[in-house]
């Protein structure tokens, strides 16, 4: 439930979302996100955090930031750590936890509605903490993938649980095709 009058911030969890959107099968136009919520209330500001790989010359998730920072997001971002796991597989760390914490409790005191977007259960006591605080909090999640992608102590903790297959209509769009370079895909069926 939203209220026009209301003063609301949106809270994204980046890799979170992008891994319940594409469980859902479909991806997410961030144009239509911003424009959605700027419509259920007095949206004061939407964040996206994600980590990003610092020394890789072209990082895929580079474009998104771009378009995200220049078009009404406020970005936060931070170098990813890599790491080599006991199997010897290439890991890549970059946690955004605290970062989105520190926002949610310095914006509390100017907002009346938080929405969260991710179904990570660390998010509890923040959750518990905007709401003694007089803030309501929605999260956007979903329940619908195998395995659900949202915590259950973090969806009963929020005031409210929006489906994210539930938003498929209005802030979706199909997923895109990977994209082959047209000079590779000629060399290719010219060698064989």
């Amino acid at each position: 439930m939203f209220y026009k009058d209301e003063r609301l911030a949106l809270f994204i969890d980046g890799s979170n979302l992008y891994a319940a959107a594409k469980a859902l099968g479909f991806d997410i136009d961030y144009k239509l996100l911003r424009h959605e919520f700027m419509r259920r209330g007095k949206l004061l500001r939407a964040f996206y955090y994600t980590a990003l790989l610092e020394n890789d010359d072209y990082s895929p998730i580079r474009p998104l930031v771009d378009w995200l920072h220049y078009n009404g997001y406020s970005m936060v971002t931070k170098p990813a750590k890599e790491y080599t796991d006991s199997q010897g597989r290439r890991k890549v760390k970059g946690n955004m936890d605290i970062e989105l914490t520190v926002d949610a409790m310095e914006l509390a005191p100017r907002m009346d509605h938080a929405v969260l977007f991710s179904g990570d259960g660390d998010f509890r006591p923040l959750v518990e903490s905007l709401q003694r605080q007089g803030v309501r909090v929605s999260v956007v999640s979903t329940i619908r993938s195998q395995p659900p992608m949202i915590a259950d102590e973090l969806r009963r903790q929020a005031d409210n649980f929006i489906e994210l297959d539930e938003l498929r209509e209005v802030v979706g769009r199909p997923p895109r095709e990977p994209r082959f370079d047209r000079a590779e895909t000629t060399e290719t069926v010219e060698s064989k």
